[in-house]
Parts: C-alpha cells; sequence; structure tokens
C-alpha cells in the first residue's frame, strides 16, 4: 500500500499576490513617488540645454594593393574593416587635422558608426548650435579621408622605393653575369648555368619593372563624401520620452521600495486585515463596516464557538476604548462568564481571552505585548474584534438549565457570593456614562 503524498505547504514569498499586496496597502507612497518622478523628469527635460547633431556619410574605398585582407563575416562583407576605419576617424590625429581645418577652434567629440553590410561611416558631431554641429561633422569626414590618403600615398611611395632598390640590385647582378659569360667557353657546364641564371635574372627584372609601373599608376581614392552634413532644424536632446520615461521608472522604483520599507516598520492597525496580518489573530468580527444587521448574532456565536471555557475575559485596546467612541455601544449576548479585568481575580479565572481592537488607535506591537502578557498566565487569546465607533459591549443572556443542586455548584465553584446563580453566565462590560445623559 503505497503512502499519499505530502501535502503542498505554501511557502511565503512564493506568490505574486504577496508581493503586489504591499503595493496596493500602500499605494498612496506609490502613486506620490511616480508622480514625483515624472515631474523630476519634466524638470530635467525644462532646464536642460538643447543639443543638435549632424551626421556625415563617408563611403570608404581601398586604396590600392596594401590593404589588408579583412574577413569577409555576416557581420562585415566588405574587403575592408570598417571597424578599425571607425575607430581611426575617432582617434587623436584626425581630430588634430579637424581642429586645424577649424582654424584652432576645439571641436566636440565625434561618434562613428558602421551600418551592418556596407562600406559606409556616418560621423556625427553633438554641438550647442546647429550650424557648428553641421561643420565640425563635414571637418571630421575631410579630415579623415586626408588622413586615409596621406598614409596610403606614405605607404605606396615606401613600397615603390622597395621595388626600385631590388629592380636596381637585379639589373646590377644581370650586368655582372653578362660580363661572366663573355670570359666562359660556349659549350661548357660553366656557360649554361651562367645564361640559365640570366635568364632567371631577366625574368625578375621584367616583374620587378611591372610592379614599378603598377605602385606609379595606381589611383589613390581614399572615399567619398556621399552625404554632406546639413544643420538640424530639430534639437537631438533632450528627448521628452527619454526624460519622461526614465522619471517614471524611476519614481516607480523608488515607489515600489518606499511602500515595502513602510509597510515593513509600519504597524499601525488600520482595517481588519492588517490585525490578521501584523499580528496572526483571527478577526472574529470587523465593526468598522456598517450595514450588517446580523453582526451581534454572529460575533456571539463565533465567540461562544471560539471559547474553550465558560469565562471570557474582554480586552480593550486602548484601555480608553469604550470612553473614546462617540457612538452608541452594541449589544451582543452569549451564554459567558465575561470579565472585564476590573477584579484582580479575573485574570487567574479566565479561561480565554478576546480582544476589543481600536482601529488606527493601537499598534501591532501593542496587541503582541498584550497577547504574550495573557501567554504568561496561561490565558489563551481566541480572536480580536475591530472596532472604529460602535464598541460591542455584552450583556447577559439567560438561558433554560436544569436545577442544580447548591452544594454541586459550591463543589464546581461557580456559584458567586454576591451574584445570584441566574445571572452568573453573564455579567455587563462596565459603560461609561455618557455626557448630558441622565443618570
Amino acid at each position: 500500500m503505497s503512502l499519499p503524498p505530502d501535502p503542498q505547504v505554501p511557502r511565503s514569498g512564493a506568490h505574486l499576490g504577496e508581493h503586489l499586496a504591499p503595493l496596493r496597502r500602500r499605494w498612496a507612497i506609490l502613486a506620490g513617488c511616480v508622480v514625483a518622478g515624472g515631474a523630476a523628469g519634466l524638470a530635467l527635460l525644462w532646464f536642460t540645454p538643447a543639443s543638435y547633431t549632424a551626421t556625415t556619410q563617408v563611403l570608404v574605398m581601398p586604396v590600392g594593393t596594401q590593404e589588408p585582407g579583412n574577413q569577409v563575416t555576416n557581420r562585415q562583407r566588405e574587403a575592408l574593416n570598417l571597424d578599425t576605419e571607425a575607430q581611426v576617424a575617432q582617434s587623436a590625429v584626425v581630430a588634430a587635422r579637424a581642429a586645424m581645418a577649424l582654424r584652432g577652434a576645439e571641436p566636440e567629440e565625434v561618434e562613428v558608426s558602421v551600418p551592418p553590410n556596407s562600406s559606409v561611416l556616418w560621423i556625427a558631431v553633438t554641438a550647442a548650435e546647429p550650424a557648428a554641429a553641421a561643420t565640425q561633422s563635414r571637418a571630421y569626414a575631410e579630415a579623415y579621408l586626408a588622413h586615409r590618403r596621406h598614409n596610403a600615398l606614405t605607404a605606396m611611395a615606401e613600397q615603390q622605393r622597395t621595388v626600385l632598390a631590388k629592380f636596381k640590385h637585379v639589373n646590377s647582378v644581370i650586368e655582372q653575369t653578362i660580363k661572366r659569360l663573355h670570359t666562359l667557353p660556349r659549350g661548357s657546364a660553366e656557360h649554361a648555368i651562367a645564361a640559365q641564371r640570366q635568364n632567371v635574372l631577366n625574368r625578375q627584372a621584367a616583374n620587378l619593372a611591372l610592379k614599378y609601373d603598377e605602385l606609379r599608376t595606381v589611383a589613390v581614392t581614399p572615399g567619398v563624401i556621399i552625404g554632406k552634413a546639413e544643420p538640424p532644424t530639430e534639437p537631438s536632446s533632450p528627448v521628452l520620452p527619454l526624460h519622461l520615461g526614465t522619471g517614471l521608472m524611476a519614481g516607480l522604483l523608488a515607489g515600489a521600495a518606499a511602500a515595502h520599507a513602510r509597510d515593513r516598520l509600519d504597524t499601525r492597525l488600520r482595517t481588519a486585515a492588517d490585525i490578521e496580518r501584523l499580528t496572526g489573530l483571527p478577526v472574529l468580527a470587523d465593526l468598522s463596516r456598517p450595514g450588517e444587521h446580523d453582526l451581534p448574532h454572529d460575533l456571539a456565536s463565533a465567540v461562544v464557538a471560539a471559547c474553550p471555557g465558560n469565562r471570557l475575559l474582554v480586552k480593550a485596546l486602548p484601555a480608553h476604548l469604550y470612553v473614546s467612541s462617540p457612538a452608541e455601544p452594541l449589544t451582543v449576548g452569549a451564554p459567558l462568564t465575561v470579565l472585564d479585568g476590573s477584579d484582580v481575580r479575573d485574570l487567574s479565572r479566565a479561561d480565554a481571552a478576546l480582544l476589543l481592537v481600536g482601529l488606527r488607535r493601537v499598534t501591532s506591537t501593542e496587541v503582541a505585548a498584550t497577547v504574550r502578557r495573557l501567554a504568561r498566565h496561561d490565558v489563551p487569546v481566541i480572536g480580536a474584534v475591530a472596532a472604529t465607533d460602535a464598541v460591542p459591549s455584552f450583556v447577559p443572556f439567560i438561558e433554560t438549565r436544569p436545577h442544580t443542586s447548591l452544594g454541586k455548584l459550591v463543589a464546581t465553584g461557580e456559584l458567586e457570593v454576591s451574584v445570584p446563580a441566574e445571572s452568573t453566565r453573564m455579567q455587563a462590560l462596565h459603560r461609561p456614562r455618557r455626557r448630558g445623559k441622565p443618570a
């Protein structure tokens, strides 16, 4: 026989509703932080100076045989490494050339981007004035092309010098070989070897001559500007959606954190749900919600069902709850002996306790202290009653009882000295006299 599976015990914090509950309870703090964040974003938008961005598009072209090979990928389908060229366009050398073109004016920082699968550089400059942004963007583009052309010409000149030096060396070796051929007898092995060497040197000289002519005639075209920067008509920053969205998001995060912190630190009981959530006591009745006609009967039934004995101690929190209540007491009757704590023996005789919690007048810390104080005297708390204006006042409830001999009552200890045996099942709580009403 297989054992039944273990019941799934819900873990605290496992449900999304548990995390959203503090936000629902502290919605005012959350809404205030969101509004404050949006207002801060709009204020930042208002005080941030406008800036303008101009972009120049440059088509980069190969400049000769000295170009390094680039691996063709999905990101880069051209033979040129445009990522490297973008870094060159942002270098200090290009910035110095752009400053010279601007007649010594300090240029703004440049941003260079490369669209995928293209050989185009987007050179963007952001400045406080539209004309300045367009001028500096064009200056950066021209400085980059000039720097690229200069490097290409320098590299080609170096290659030309290298090829020319090799060509002169081969020609000198050819001359020496020809002179040696005249001294060697025809038909001999030395003559054949020298002739073969002359033919190889002649081919090398021809290749070097072709190489040199190619380097001298190659066209150096570093690139061309295909999109000249124009003064922008609208500012690129600040942007309303960015500032407002950032402010609202920051306010939302701050509001959520503040709501959770406030919910953790605030122990004041404002609703019946707060009593159950912060103290763990079951709420037997909620007198803060009007319109329930069967509330006294339901409260009496809940109290009788929860009380383990016949003597119930009713504890009001705060102690002046009856005095400060502006409404008439709510009459509740139950077949129990109700103790209000006025007698020094009430705490020792009570079988259970019922707390009357005044909403917005007491904290969960005070309720927990009262529960601990009662627990030290072995008085369990069966629950709480949430009250605001209407406070329950218990009255005697006479029920039909079978005849019990006086000796049995004395033996059980249920007979009070100063109260008849027929009315010991219930005692009325002391109700203070209202002002302006006759005694």
